[in-house]
C-alpha cells in the first residue's frame, strides 16, 4: 500500500522531461551555435512530442570554458544564446503550449570571470574575498584536493595576492564559499529572479559539493580513490538545502531536481523525504557506469554489462522511494554518451533497441528524462582525433596521459564509446547541409549519418522511433498506473529479459523487454490468460501461450492484466 504522501498527486510527479542542450539544438543566426531563437522555432515539434517539462542547460553569461557551467553573470543571457527578451519569448511560448521550464543552476562555483571573483582576487581585504575559498601561501601548500577535470589538483596559485584558490572543476571555475551567509543570500536572490520571471523550477548542478570543511584537513586514505564521496559529505550540506527550501522553494509551486553526485541510495531520502523540506527529486549515476571499467570510468568494459546488474541498480533506487520521496529515470544526459550506443544495439537493431529503451523509460517508476535526439535514435559519433573534441573533461585527461607518457591512442578509442561529446553533437533535423542545424560552421562536428537519421525522415515514417516515442508518451500520460503504480521486478537473474509489473488501484501492468540480439522466451510467474496489449515495438501481435511470451530481438511489450 502507498502512503498518503504517495497518493497525493503533483504535476511534477507526472512530468515527462525533455532535456535541451541549447548549443546543439538549433542555430537561428548562422554562427554555428544553437540558441534560444532556434529552440523557439521548434516549439511545435516539442509540443507534438508530448513532453510536459523542458530542462534547459545553462544559458547564462559565460566564457564557456565548460560550456556554460562556468557562469560569469547569473542574471544575464550569454550572447551566443540570445537576449533576455528571447528567453522571455521562449518561456511564454512554452507556457502557451502547456510545457513548463526548469533551468540549470550551477551552485558550487562561478567563472573566474564573474565580477565576484575578479573582486575577490584583487585584494585580501576586498569585501568579496570571502565569497570564495582562499589559502594564504605563507601557510604552505594547501592540503591535497582533487580536480574532477584533471587539473594539477584543485588548488591554483594566484600571485596577485600570494594565495591559492579552490576549484573542484576547472581552474576557471572557482568554488563559492557557502559558509558565507552573504553568498547564500546572493544565490537565493538569483533564484527568485528567475522564478519571478515564470521559470517552473531548477536542476541543481553539483549541489552536493557546496559544503566544505573549511579547515581543509588532509583527506583520509578512505577517500583518496573515491574523493567524490568525500566532496558530497560536507558538514552543512543539509543545512544549506533546507535554508534554500525555506527561503525560496517553499514559496513557489515548482519542480526541483538535484544532480546527486556521490550520494548512495541509503542517503537519498535525507534529501527528498517530504518532512526533510529539501528537494523533491534527485538523479544518480549508478547505472551510468554500467559498461564502464570500474577502476577507470574513462574506459569501457564489456565484462561489466550484465543485465542483472542493471536491474539491481534500478530496483535498488526504486525501493528507496517506496514510501517517501520521488525518483527519476534516464538513460542519457549531456554528461553521458548516447542511450542506444550504451544500452542498446546502435547498428543492426538501432530502431528496435531505441524503442525498447523508451518503453522502459516511460513505463518505469520515477520521472522520465528524455535527452534531445534520442527520440530519433541518434548514436555515438565516435571521434577519431582529439582535435575533434571541445569538451574540457576529455581534453584535460588526454593532456594528462600525453604528459605522463601513457597510451593516448587507447584513450581516444575508449572515448568513442564513453565520451560525453557523443551526446553533444547537433540534432539532425533533416538531410540538408549540416543536418539542418545551421547554415554556418557547426561548433561541434555533426554525425555523418544524418542523411539516414534525422527528424524529417522520422516524421515521414509511421514506424519510426519518433512516432513510437510519441505513442509511448501518450500511453504514460493516459495511464496513472505508469506514474503512481508500485514496481515489482520479475526474473531478477535473467540476463536477457528485463520484466517488471506496475500496480495501482487494482490495475496491474507488466512490461517485458528483451535486451538481446536473439529471440528469447519469457515465462510469467503468474497466470496471464486474459491480457490486453497496450504497446509493442514490433508491428506484430505478441505470441503468448501457456504463460510463455516469445520475443523477437530487442522486442518490448506492455500488457495489461484483465
Amino acid at each position: 500500500m502507498y502512503s498518503k504522501i504517495k497518493e497525493k498527486k503533483e504535476w511534477w510527479k507526472e512530468a515527462i522531461v525533455y532535456q535541451i542542450y541549447p548549443r546543439s539544438f538549433k542555430d537561428s543566426n548562422g554562427d554555428g551555435i544553437g540558441d534560444i531563437k532556434g529552440i523557439i522555432s521548434k516549439l511545435d515539434y516539442l509540443e507534438k512530442l508530448g513532453i510536459t517539462v523542458i530542462w534547459l542547460n545553462p544559458i547564462f553569461s559565460s566564457p564557456n570554458d565548460d560550456m556554460g557551467y562556468d557562469v560569469s553573470d547569473y542574471k544575464n543571457i550569454m550572447p551566443e544564446m540570445g537576449t533576455m527578451e528571447d528567453f522571455e519569448e521562449l518561456l511564454k511560448g512554452l507556457h502557451a503550449r502547456g510545457i513548463k521550464l526548469i533551468v540549470d543552476l550551477v551552485l558550487n562555483h562561478t567563472s573566474d570571470e564573474h565580477e565576484w571573483f575578479k573582486q575577490s582576487r584583487s585584494s585580501r581585504n576586498n569585501v568579496y574575498r570571502n565569497y570564495y575559498h582562499w589559502w594564504p601561501a605563507e601557510n604552505g601548500v594547501p592540503p591535497k584536493r582533487f580536480s574532477l577535470f584533471h587539473e594539477e589538483g584543485a588548488w591554483t596559485y594566484d600571485a596577485l595576492t600570494n594565495s591559492y584558490y579552490l576549484h573542484y572543476f576547472s581552474r576557471k571555475q572557482p568554488d563559492l564559499n557557502w559558509d558565507n551567509a552573504t553568498v547564500r543570500k546572493e544565490m537565493y536572490s538569483m533564484m527568485r529572479f528567475w522564478l519571478d520571471k515564470g521559470v517552473n523550477g531548477f536542476r541543481l548542478d553539483a549541489f552536493t559539493f557546496i559544503s566544505k570543511d573549511t579547515n581543509f584537513p588532509i583527506i583520509s586514505e578512505k577517500y583518496e580513490s573515491d574523493f567524490i564521496n568525500y566532496y558530497a559529505s560536507g558538514p552543512l550540506l543539509h543545512n544549506y538545502i533546507q535554508e534554500m527550501n525555506l527561503e525560496v522553494f517553499s514559496k513557489y509551486d515548482i519542480m526541483t531536481v538535484g544532480e546527486a553526485s556521490g550520494i548512495a541510495p541509503e542517503q537519498a531520502l535525507l534529501f527528498t523525504a517530504a518532512e526533510r523540506k529539501e528537494l523533491q527529486t534527485l538523479y544518480h549515476f549508478d547505472h551510468a557506469n554500467w559498461g564502464r571499467d570500474k577502476n577507470n570510468l574513462y574506459y569501457p568494459d564489456a565484462t561489466n554489462r550484465k543485465l542483472s546488474d542493471l536491474k539491481k541498480v534500478f530496483t535498488k533506487w526504486n525501493d528507496v522511494f517506496k514510501t517517501d520521496g520521488w525518483g527519476t529515470t534516464y538513460f542519457t544526459t549531456h554528461d553521458q554518451s548516447r542511450m542506444v550506443s550504451r544500452f542498446g544495439n546502435d547498428t543492426v537493431y538501432r530502431k528496435e533497441s531505441s524503442k525498447l529503451l523508451f518503453t522502459f523509460l516511460l513505463s518505469m517508476r520515477g520521472i522520465p528524462y528524455i535527452y534531445q535526439g534520442d527520440e530519433i535514435g541518434m548514436n555515438n559519433i565516435r571521434f577519431d582525433n582529439i582535435e575533434d573534441y571541445r569538451d574540457i573533461h576529455t581534453i584535460n585527461y588526454y593532456k594528462h596521459l600525453a604528459a605522463t607518457g601513457q597510451n593516448t591512442e587507447a584513450f581516444i578509442n575508449a572515448q568513442k564509446e564513453v565520451s560525453r561529446e557523443n551526446s553533444r553533437t547537433p540534432i539532425q533535423w533533416n538531410n540538408s547541409l549540416n543536418a539542418g542545424f545551421t547554415n554556418g560552421t557547426p561548433w561541434l562536428k555533426i554525425n555523418p549519418n544524418y542523411n539516414e537519421i534525422n527528424v524529417a525522415l522520422a516524421e515521414e515514417n509511421p514506424d519510426s522511433i519518433l512516432h513510437y516515442v510519441r505513442k509511448m508518451i501518450a500511453l504514460r500520460k493516459a495511464t496513472p498506473t505508469l506514474v503512481y503504480g508500485d514496481y515489482e521486478l520479475l526474473a531478477e537473474e535473467d540476463e536477457k529479459i528485463f520484466a517488471f509489473t506496475r500496480s495501482f488501484d487494482n490495475e496491474k501492468i507488466v512490461t517485458v523487454l528483451n535486451f538481446s540480439d536473439e529471440k528469447n522466451e519469457f515465462i510469467f510467474p503468474f497466470n496471464i490468460n486474459n491480457v490486453t496489449e497496450l504497446i509493442n515495438n514490433y508491428n506484430t501481435t505478441s505470441t503468448l501461450s501457456n504463460n510463455r511470451l516469445c520475443l523477437q530481438p530487442w522486442q518490448a511489450v506492455i500488457l495489461k492484466l484483465n
